[in-house]
């Protein structure tokens, strides 16, 4: 009488390990590449707000009678959910087109730490970053949203 032996299937602790490690490998190529595109896109948001908040103001000129604000709706990037950037609006001379509008990271925000900093466009649309590792390449990077 022959005895029937059937073979278990499933995975070797080898196979387990040489899987283990191909997720690893792919982990660490890609979360900083999400990062990096997270981030791309939290600048890109900050631009388009202020370019939003710009023509706000040109559309409804700012009466020096009484302190310049912004809507809530336009104070801060993104509109909904948690903010990433919190939008100030000053009064500056002529020179600058009569208003300020600056883009701020948030402290607790994922862009506390980005060496695009602050983002600025004044009054005649002349745009800055305020971040001492800036110059005047890499602003221009940073209002297109690429890295630095």
């Amino acid at each position: 009488m022959p005895i029937n032996r059937t073979r278990a299937s499933g995975f070797s602790m080898l196979e387990l390990v040489v899987a283990l490690a191909m997720v690893a490998v792919l982990a660490s190529y890609a979360v900083p590449s999400y990062r990096a595109y997270a981030a791309r896109g939290h600048r890109t948001d900050a631009v388009v707000a202020l370019h939003r908040a710009a023509q706000y103001i040109v559309a409804r000129p700012l009466s020096l009678s009484t302190p310049p604000r912004l809507p809530p709706v336009l104070e801060r990037v993104p509109a909904h959910g948690k903010a990433v950037y919190r939008l100030e609006l000053s009064l500056e001379g002529e020179a600058s087109g009569g208003y300020e509008l600056k883009a701020i990271p948030q402290a607790d925000g994922p862009m506390r730490g980005d060496a695009c900093g602050t983002f600025v466009l004044d009054g005649l649309g002349i745009r800055s970053n305020l971040s001492p590792a800036l110059g005047g390449a890499a602003v221009e990077r940073c209002w297109a949203g690429r890295a630095l």
